[in-house]
């Protein structure tokens, strides 16, 4: 191949990088795959139907935390926000067993779990359209006897991960 060759190869090459680069970067601008006009977010405190004050306070703020920092939302009051999330903590039932484990030789150790069952549902304001609705999204935690934060803070993490993978699931 002669020099002049191996010059259009290259810029050839370069130019269909370039192209996909291009295209690329463009296809994932947006703040987590949501349309564009969706930016900003309003967390209403969720509904909580259970025994235990701390979860509402718990879920309310990784709520927010994965709206900001996965879907790249900011937060608004709810009268000019693009998406409301608003929902109700249905059940906390907590010291379900999940396992135990007994060697004559060791100390018994028991591992405990705890359920979360949450409804919830993310509008879009501008369209009035449904974006994301679930009831009874249940999740689990499982802890070590006397961690039940550890436990909890788990279940809501994973509830966090699934609203957020269901919303991004729509685009």
């Amino acid at each position: 191949m002669t020099r002049s060759g191996v010059g259009r190869s290259i810029g050839v090459v370069l130019a269909i990088a370039v192209t996909l680069l291009t295209g690329c970067l463009y296809g994932f601008s947006g703040g987590g795959g949501l349309p564009s006009n969706l930016r900003t977010v309003a967390v209403q405190a969720f509904d909580n139907q259970t025994a235990s004050s701390d979860i509402q306070r718990e879920v309310l703020e990784e709520v927010r935390k994965g709206m900001r920092d996965r879907l790249s939302l900011r937060e608004a009051q709810e009268q000019k926000a693009s998406i409301v999330v608003r929902g109700t903590i249905v059940r906390y039932e907590v010291d379900l067993p999940a396992g135990a484990s007994a060697d004559a030789r060791q100390t018994t150790s028991t591992r405990r779990r705890l359920q979360l069952v949450i409804d919830i549902e993310i509008l879009d304001q501008l369209t009035g359209r449904s974006l994301f609705k679930r009831e009874g999204l249940s999740t689990e935690g499982q802890y070590p006897e006397g961690g039940e934060a550890t436990g909890r803070r788990a279940a809501i993490e994973s509830f966090v991960a699934q609203v957020i993978e269901g919303m991004q699931s729509q685009w």
